[in-house]
């Protein structure tokens, strides 16, 4: 989740500055809504997340206080729907009400990263599996104690390896109970470093040779970047010459001032995306974008193909 004008060394980028901005409630949205669907055939399922951080995050830290992007994030979207009445589209009151479950205090003094929300959906039954890949030294430590809390046993597996190169060797999944393959993959690297865009396509092309009834799904920032603005073309290319449908949904906070930083936009792509979600996302989108609107560049789509 960086962006032009974060110019970090490798292993530098921390998720805990960014927990719960804009970008986390578009993306967690999405997975949520994602994962729901796929989770109504009794069939086990392999998830894996490709760059998953630290998993969880204090709110009331100094890095997030310092950010304080959540403020422009959850935080001001939770206060906006504090008083409606009306009822909340069903994928924007999932995520809400997963939140809730895990600040059982009241408030939010907790944000789940992406592990933990899947996590939180994994069905024992199923043996559904989940693979965490991160390679920031604290980040990866911070995971680990944060998985070995949940006492999931061999259903959460951290792994400190680069997640492009770790996916490979999952795919194709192994046979469930059934003898069915199934698998959802979330990639959503910091894109500090330039080639990760490019390790994305490839990751994403590798992914649909190995398996190509996985659902993929791609987060990425929307920044005056050549490589940022041509990624989702080239997933959705890549989608539509394997016979694959394809999703691709953005969400712009905008700006206030011209003057002000940090990212204001961002996007994901599924490829094999449930038929539900793009109604499932224009619902929540349609609540979340005047919300979170603060200036200039707002606005928010959801396309979809194949």
């Amino acid at each position: 989740m960086a962006w032009a004008g974060y110019h970090h060394p490798m292993y530098s980028y921390r998720h805990a500055f960014h927990a719960g901005n804009h970008a986390d409630v578009l993306k967690h949205i999405t997975l949520l809504a994602t994962l729901r669907h796929l989770m109504r055939k009794p069939t086990g399922l392999l998830l894996v997340d490709t760059h998953a951080g630290a998993g969880l995050y204090r709110l009331d830290s100094e890095a997030t206080r310092k950010a304080a992007e959540a403020q422009d994030g959850i935080l001001k979207l939770r206060a906006a729907l504090a008083s409606r009445s009306e009822p909340l589209p069903e994928a924007l009151k999932d995520y809400l009400d997963l939140l809730a479950e895990l600040n059982p205090q009241g408030g939010l003094r907790q944000y789940p990263g992406s592990p933990f929300l899947m996590h939180r959906l994994l069905r024992h039954e199923a043996r559904d599996r989940l693979k965490l890949f991160e390679m920031h030294p604290t980040d990866v430590q911070a995971l680990a104690a944060h998985v070995a809390q949940l006492q999931a046993g061999r259903t959460v597996q951290v792994t400190r390896e680069d997640g492009f190169a770790g996916l490979r060797s999952l795919l194709p999944p192994p046979p469930g109970p059934s003898g069915s393959r199934r698998a959802m993959v979330l990639i959503d690297p910091s894109y500090e470093i330039k080639t990760d865009y490019a390790k994305v396509q490839e990751a994403v092309e590798d992914a649909l040779r190995r398996f190509a009834t996985g659902t993929y799904v791609v987060w990425y920032p929307i920044i005056p970047r050549p490589e940022a603005h041509s990624l989702p073309k080239r997933l959705r290319t890549l989608a539509q010459q394997t016979g694959k449908a394809w999703l691709h949904a953005h969400l712009a906070i905008g700006r206030s001032s011209e003057h002000e930083g940090g990212l204001s936009a961002s996007g994901m792509v599924v490829i094999n995306p449930p038929h539900t979600l793009a109604g499932q996302l224009r619902e929540a989108l349609a609540v979340v974008g005047p919300i979170l609107a603060r200036g200039a560049g707002q606005g928010w789509g959801v396309e979809h193909g194949g």
